[in-house]
């Protein structure tokens, strides 16, 4: 393999890249794109944005790269960026495409899945936290509830004391009458409140609770996960405040708003140096690997499941002699202040985590859709001098010129426009969007409308395109293409109620008159397309006037209660027990030991007997992988040794496929069938066995909701138990009757 891209979405991501690469790969040239712009490198560090501009550029009729310039391309944190803004990269180059994330598998969007051609919810391969915990690759958490009742509850004036309800009617609060809150909700705190006496409770529980380096003397390193950045600062400020010995360097603030975050991220990194806190907002969250991290503090909420695991990823490292001379790091702290783990620790329904298209896309969508339906009437040809705000002609012509000049921008030149250059030349020609039927209409929908163009009009603020794509739904509704006109025309109410308290603005003076109608209910009445086009582009300049409700940034002191911490463990983990560590010797040893007969035996779907389990058990035993007990223990669970070990061996994906070959002999599999035998062989491959039950559920539901008889003939699916029976029996000896 001559050339390796491996591609990140962060710029820290690609700098911990290519320092992994040149410490693993010493004999490789490896080159980070963004500090080395050289091509002499056999591995090749980027970002996204940055290969996407690389590519895109052209000296004369040469680019800089070909289709085949790599042969390998690793994308980091695949679960993001690669199937919408950046997928072009992979349609451009002719290379073989890994894909690495750490998201749970069933959180990964559907289509990064589809990117790589494959099942919903079924990775190529997948290796979960608690196998690589089990295996020794990483360690597991234990969590700290730190019950604070502010952080919980919030701050109610009524359960001050009286001193403290003087200090808090004392607080510049802002509000628009100028009396004070009867209470700040538990979301508020540290979004515009920050109560000292929480965070310094919070910091207390962490230093004296939290996990020691140096022979006990100095707190190891520790990630606090803020709100956001004025509370990082105050949880910096109050670190200082109340560990003056730790001043300065201790604990510092790591986010995208602070210029020196590389620097101090390397200092992070660097053991025994400072900081040894750090309080970061997002900036942290995923991908930084520093593996003397050994605390974690929650000091948010956070409801997203890949977030979350992402999150807890950051203590999940291996540290050798982090503690000591053979003291190695063998778990981490999670400091929980926001009930995220009690939330975690339910059963958790599906996310689909479906990326949603731009706001430029579903403009360009929606105007489509406009033209259809228009052209599904019929109209007549505009007037010369009549635009969108005097006729539904007019509003055609003008919305299909808006169109013609996106599509006549788009830089054919651009990998994301290449593939569709076709069509991009052919709907610049404004003839063809003279009609507009369904089949012209799919093809600028689904090709078309995702694509990047160089178009821009005078106003062009989220807020305006949110009120252009109000507007364009309003205008649907009219013509039937959509059904909540009610719902969109209470938005458009407020939108207008929300301008006519800012009469002291000008510009909104000046259109005070439309307001007061569109916040009315008479001119609803017998609104036409027309009269919304005009509100349209009267209103959605005004928008992003309207103010948001916005309180002074409040420092408080009131008394926070701190129940007792509780301990507790994280489900879905292995931790690192007597059992566990028995299972990842024994796998270890089954894994480097392949070309044992045993071993064979449960691979190849062979027949093992009880002397094969007996010399394998007493291989256990004599090496100090565990005692008689662990080995009884984990045969009870898997119905016999045999069993057990075949469930860590897997079996040989040709042996699993050969289990079905007579089944297989002389049928014509549809599609549907043929597919769902796949994913029995591959689950075979990776488990060894499968219980009949697990045919009922995820994968094998994706492909057969209601089950293998919803696919196959009843006496068809019969054969398959028989089958996935009798692999079963080969991993347990005959009985001497048999």
């Amino acid at each position: 393999m001559k050339r390796v891209l491996f591609l990140a979405d962060r710029k820290a991501l690609v700098t911990q890249a290519a320092n992994v690469f040149k410490d693993l790969l010493p004999g490789m040239p490896t080159v980070n794109m963004l500090s080395e712009p050289t091509l002499n490198g056999r591995v090749m560090v980027c970002t996204y944005p940055t290969m996407m501009g690389l590519i895109n550029e052209v000296d004369g009729d040469l680019r800089r790269f070909g289709p085949g310039y790599f042969d390998l391309i690793i994308i980091d944190e695949a679960h993001r960026s690669i199937y919408q803004k950046y997928g072009a990269i992979f349609d451009y180059f002719d290379a073989l495409i890994v894909g690495l994330t750490a998201t749970p598998k069933d959180e990964i969007d559907r289509n990064t899945y589809r990117r790589f051609e494959l099942e919903d919810g079924v990775p190529t391969d997948a290796y979960s936290l608690d196998e690589a915990v089990a295996e020794g690759y990483l360690v597991p958490p234990r969590t700290v509830d730190v019950p604070l009742k502010f952080q919980r509850q919030g701050i109610r004036y009524d359960q001050l004391s009286e001193e403290e309800r003087e200090r808090w009617d004392a607080l510049d609060w802002e509000e628009d009458d100028g009396a004070a809150p009867t209470e700040v909700s538990a979301e508020e705190l540290n979004r515009f409140l920050f109560n000292a006496d929480t965070v310094d409770k919070a910091l207390k529980a962490l230093m004296i609770n939290g996990l020691r380096v140096a022979g006990g003397d100095r707190l190891g390193k520790t990630i606090i996960f803020a709100k956001n950045q004025r509370h990082a600062d105050f949880i910096a400020e109050r670190f200082d405040a109340n560990y003056p010995e730790f001043r300065g360097d201790f604990a510092r603030v790591i986010t995208h708003a602070n210029p020196m975050a590389q620097k101090l991220i390397e200092d992070f990194a660097t053991a025994g140096k400072s900081p040894h806190i750090a309080v970061s907002v997002d900036m942290l969250d995923t991908g930084i690997d520093v593996p003397e991290v050994v605390n974690l503090v929650f000091f948010k909420l956070v409801r997203s499941k890949t977030k979350f695991w992402q999150m807890i990823g950051r203590g999940t490292r291996l540290r050798p002699d982090l503690f000591g001379p053979n003291l190695d790091k063998t778990g981490f702290l999670v400091f929980d202040l926001c009930q995220n783990v009690e939330y975690f620790n339910q059963d958790l329904a599906r996310a689909e985590g479906s990326l949603a298209p731009s706001l430029s896309q579903r403009l360009f969508e929606r105007r489509t859709s406009l033209l259809l339906a228009l052209d599904r009437q019929g109209h007549e040809p505009a007037e010369a001098e009549a635009d969108g705000t005097q006729s539904d002609a007019g509003l055609r012509r003008d919305t299909a010129s808006r169109l013609h000049a996106e599509v006549a921008a788009m830089n054919p030149q651009n990998v994301i426009v290449r593939p569709h250059r076709e069509l991009v030349d052919r709907y610049s020609d404004i003839d063809n969007w003279h009609l507009i039927n369904p089949e012209r209409y799919d093809e600028i929908a689904q090709s078309l409308a995702p694509l990047p163009t160089a178009y821009r009009d005078d106003e062009t603020s989220e807020e305006a395109k949110r009120f252009d794509l109000l507007i364009l739904r309003l205008q649907l509704a009219c013509l039937g293409e959509e059904t909540n006109f009610g719902q969109l025309r209470s938005q458009v109410q407020e939108i207008a109620q929300a301008l006519l308290n800012q009469t002291s603005i000008p510009a909104i003076a000046a259109q005070q008159e439309l307001l007061a109608e569109l916040a009315g209910e008479e001119w609803w009445a017998d609104v036409t397309l027309p009269m919304l086009e005009t509100a349209r582009r009267r209103v959605r300049g005004l928008v992003k006037l309207i103010e948001n409700v916005r309180r002074g940034v409040i420092y408080s002191d009131f008394a926070d209660e701190l129940g007792d911490l509780e301990f507790t463990e994280l489900k879905g983990v292995i931790h690192g027990t007597d059992r566990t560590r028995f299972e990842a010797k024994v796998r270890t040893y089954l894994r480097s030991h392949e070309d044992h007969l045993a071993v064979q035996k449960l691979r190849r779907n062979r027949q093992i007997t009880a002397t094969d389990l007996a010399e394998l058990q007493e291989i256990f035993i004599q090496s100090g992988f565990g005692k008689e007990d662990d080995i009884a223990q984990v045969a009870a669970e898997h119905d016999g040794l045999g069993p057990f070990l075949r469930s860590l061996t897997g079996l040989d994906r040709e042996a699993a496929s050969k289990a079905f070959d007579g089944f297989q002999a002389g049928r014509t599999l549809s599609a549907d069938q043929l597919h769902f035998l796949n994913l029995v062989i591959d689950y075979l491959a990776r488990n060894g066995t499968i219980d009949v039950a697990s045919l009922y559920e995820p994968p094998f539901t994706n492909r057969a909701p209601q089950g293998p008889e919803g696919i196959f003939a009843d006496h068809d699916v019969d054969e398959i138990v028989t089958i996935l029976r009798s692999v079963q029996e080969t991993a347990s000896p005959r009985s001497a009757a048999s």
